[in-house]
């Protein structure tokens, strides 16, 4: 393999991460993975996996881990949000311009239902944004 690989890997799961120490330092230099801890990332609880206990480098590790992919996170929302203004965007220029009868008739209780709860939640998160300043 070209280049050297890293201490740990971390097995993104749904609400976080298993943890694993990564190891090519055996007679056979295979790459073996030892578990060492699973992590939430919503609430920031660590477990070591078994009975291990873990070390201050790998808390550090772990939780600078944690930090990272809590702003990859947060960045993927806010992108996936300007694609939804996108989405929208081009939506109103297919019914516009091409949606045939038969397929805005299959779409627009649904659009307007959503659109509706989507500009009600907005406005009253404006209107509360105003009235705290």
């Amino acid at each position: 393999m070209a280049g050297e690989l890293p201490e740990y890997y971390f097995r993104v799961r749904e609400n976080g991460a298993a943890v694993y120490r990564v190891d090519t330092e055996n007679r056979q230099r295979r790459i073996e993975m030892d578990q060492i801890a699973v992590l939430n990332i919503r609430n920031g609880e660590i477990k070591p996996h078994g009975d291990r206990t873990l070390s201050e480098a790998d808390l550090k590790t772990i939780r600078t881990w944690m930090e990272e992919r809590l702003q990859i996170l947060a960045h993927r929302d806010i992108d996936d949000i300007y694609r939804a203004v996108d989405y929208l965007n081009l939506t109103t220029q297919w019914v516009q311009s091409k949606a045939t009868d038969d397929q805005l008739e299959a779409v627009t209780d649904a659009l307007l239902l959503a659109m509706h709860d989507l500009r009600s939640t907005l406005v009253r998160k404006k209107a509360d944004s105003l009235t705290k300043d």
